[in-house]
């Protein structure tokens, strides 16, 4: 996941912080918009339902991240669905006047690419 956001986001991470007693290991990606994500791993958090608000689960809702432009919404959009990302939409202007697509991250995360 780490490389996936510093490849096509152009994220930094910080060095992998790791807690042997929690078995927990996280990086914070840094953007140059000032934002950060934190990614966070746990082998005793598995994949539940969601519905359940009570219970941690891999992954979030979305994620949009702005590139600058249509073109670059564009571009991006393409050159990740031909490295083999899954698009669910677009590129297109939504309802709410947003230029965007959506692609899947690799543990099949919602990405809003966004102007």
């Amino acid at each position: 996941m780490r490389v996936f956001y510093e490849t096509w986001f152009g994220a930094t991470a910080n060095e992998k912080y790791s807690n042997s007693q929690k078995q927990f290991q996280s990086y914070f990606l840094s953007f140059a918009s000032g934002a950060r994500l934190e990614l966070m791993q746990r082998p005793d958090i598995s994949a539940v339902n969601r519905q359940d608000a009570g219970q941690e689960f891999h992954g979030y809702a979305h994620l949009a991240i702005s590139v600058g432009s249509e073109a670059a919404v564009d571009d991006l959009t393409a050159r990740l669905v031909a490295a083999g990302f899954p698009k669910l939409d677009g590129p297109r202007r939504t309802g709410d006047g947003y230029y965007e697509s959506v692609i899947l991250d690799p543990e099949g995360n919602r990405i809003e690419i966004t102007v």
